[in-house]
């Protein structure tokens, strides 16, 4: 590493798929930022010691993904109030020689879905698919812009139980609650697929009718249609959209962290996808 450039990079297992780089890099270009940002291969089983040596050796921050998000969790220092609710990091920040844990995943949800797609989010019934990490680091961002209710629906019934009465307290009386798949009905009007089923080209076991006319979210990115939102066109949403949105603006919500500077995201979100 050099020390006339700053450097940062994303660690994960696997990560050669990772868009980080490209994003971070157009980031720097449009904010005119000397800075160096790569992707790191980690062994499973070697998270803590290749984060403090990237660290001693001046690295500045990294971004977490898969399988690091609880390891960066217990790794920082000091942890933001968003990472102590979301139970997870995907930012390292070393700030005045202290490594501080950040999540930005949930941020980055509402800005794509309330800036960009200018979908509608207060007073509105939301129900989201899943009730895993990517779940939690989204629910108190979604419960603070002020909706009807949201719904977690998930196979496992007492997973989904659990992060109701951990959010509880963020909620208002009643707004919150959890279903199984079999329970659901149409009054939704944004649904947000949090489970992993698209990356196996797999479906949420779920009526399609819930689709009917809401506007449909998931999380999962891909180059073509994800099966989750294949179905909820072919079943009559309003609009459907996938979470590249959301990788670009939690990356610059993390830029923001690291950089004191905000980036602009649109032409960014415009050209990973025409990348990919």
């Amino acid at each position: 590493m050099t020390n006339l450039t700053a450097s940062y990079a994303v660690f994960g297992n696997p990560v050669e798929h990772s868009k980080s780089p490209d994003i971070h890099q157009q980031f720097a270009e449009q904010t005119q930022q000397a800075m160096c940002y790569e992707k790191k291969l980690v062994p499973v089983d070697a998270f803590d010691s290749a984060a403090q040596s990237f660290f001693d050796d001046g690295g500045l921050g990294l971004n977490i993904t898969v399988p690091f998000k609880l390891a960066a969790y217990h790794f920082a220092a000091q942890l933001t109030e968003r990472a102590k609710t979301a139970g997870a990091v995907n930012t390292l920040i070393k700030r005045d020689g202290i490594i501080i844990g950040d999540n930005t995943d949930g941020c980055g949800l509402l800005r794509d879905i309330r800036d960009n797609l200018q979908w509608p989010l207060a007073q509105q019934n939301i129900l989201i698919l899943g009730a895993g990490g990517a779940v939690r680091g989204i629910l108190a961002p979604l419960l603070a812009a002020n909706p009807q209710s949201i719904t977690i629906a998930n196979r496992s019934l007492k997973k989904a139980q659990t992060l109701v009465e951990q959010f509880q307290p963020l909620a208002d009386t009643g707004s919150l609650s959890c279903l199984d798949y079999t329970e659901l009905n149409d009054k939704y009007k944004l649904i947000i697929n949090g489970t992993s089923a698209s990356l196996a080209g797999q479906l949420p076991a779920v009526n399609s009718l819930i689709y009917h006319q809401a506007y449909c979210y998931d999380m999962m990115y891909s180059k073509s249609t994800t099966t989750f939102l294949h179905q909820a066109k072919t079943s009559g949403a309003q609009a459907t959209a996938d979470g590249l949105g959301m990788l670009v603006e939690q990356a610059a919500e993390s830029f923001y962290q690291w950089r004191e500077l905000r980036p602009t995201t649109k032409s960014v979100i415009a050209s990973i996808r025409d990348a990919m």
